[in-house]
């Protein structure tokens, strides 16, 4: 776990890391996040002269942001957890919003980071699975079951690999960072190898990783291409562990993508800038939102 005291513009002030405790169960975790987060607000007020104002928590799985609940999370075994009503009581009444971690880390991207500016972006996290955020006027459009941005499972290789969802072929069985791991892992016989390993083998010009990583390119594509038919984005913001490659990654992708537009509109493709603070700052901007809905005077709090 992460967790931060953020700033009205997203600054960091204060950064801090907890082990989720998942081995000890899904009740555990809560209590470790429940305790977390009182830590957190009693620091800002030892340091910063009172208390957080508000409180902003992301996590993976289903999310249900209109009720404060999370809904279903496979690697923590959480079944519809009341993490806001948790959090406001133990946080003594301060308003808590609760957002997925893909969403809030693409909120931020698109307000204070690679997407700073942009009216109209696509958040695009490339890690053990592909995750995305749509991001339109500075908010993130969640969709109306909690959905939105599931840009990993879109089919891109019909009765390809199988995937957990159900479906086969999905982008993120082929191009998330994941997925260039195992074929890497396969083709160059190190069941240690990983995608930064092939990245590295692609730098220095082997045969092999380049077929490995133009597949993933390529699927990534056709993904992205699907994505920015539906949405038009002004901004194509990449982030996850596959975008740690660079332009490895990105002037193949860049020229992948164009290959493939005929009326469409290219939009700026850039990397992710905050890294794995992405989802700190999110959930503090949440939290900002909050009291900005509220008309609480957020003018030297913290959250």
């Amino acid at each position: 776990m992460k967790a931060a005291l953020v700033g009205a513009d997203g600054e960091l002030l204060y950064q801090a890391r907890l082990a989720t405790g998942r081995e000890r169960g899904p009740d555990a975790v809560v209590a470790s996040i429940l305790d977390f987060a009182a830590e957190l607000r009693a620091h800002g007020e030892r340091h910063f002269g009172e208390p957080a104002a508000a409180a902003g928590v992301a996590v993976p799985g289903i999310v249900d942001a209109e009720r404060g609940t999370a809904v279903y999370a496979a690697n923590l075994g959480w079944h519809d957890v009341p993490l806001r009503a948790l959090l406001t009581e133990r946080l003594n009444g301060v308003p808590v919003a609760l957002g997925h971690d893909v969403r809030t880390g693409g909120l931020a991207e698109g307000r204070v980071g690679a997407g700073r500016g942009a009216d109209r972006y696509l958040f695009v996290a490339l890690g053990t699975g592909i995750a995305g955020a749509i991001g339109v006027d500075g908010r993130v459009e969640a969709g109306a079951h909690g959905f939105a941005g599931e840009i990993g499972h879109i089919v891109v290789r019909p009765g390809g690999t199988p995937c957990p969802c159900g479906q086969r072929g999905c982008l993120e069985r082929f191009a998330s960072a994941a997925a260039v791991s195992q074929a890497w892992a396969e083709v160059s016989g190190d069941p240690e190898a990983d995608a930064a390993d092939c990245a590295e083998a692609v730098e220095s010009g082997d045969p092999l990783a380049e077929a490995v990583w133009r597949r993933a390119v390529d699927a990534l594509a056709d993904g992205l291409v699907t994505a920015l038919t539906l949405l038009d984005p002004r901004t194509l913001i990449i982030g996850g562990g596959l975008a740690e490659a660079g332009d490895t990654l990105f002037t193949p992708l860049r020229a992948a993508v164009e290959r493939r537009v005929t009326f469409q509109k290219v939009p700026t493709i850039v990397p992710a800038t905050l890294g794995d603070t992405a989802g700190c700052r999110g959930a503090g901007l949440l939290a900002w939102d909050l009291l900005t809905r509220t008309n609480t005077d957020p003018s030297e709090a913290t959250v």
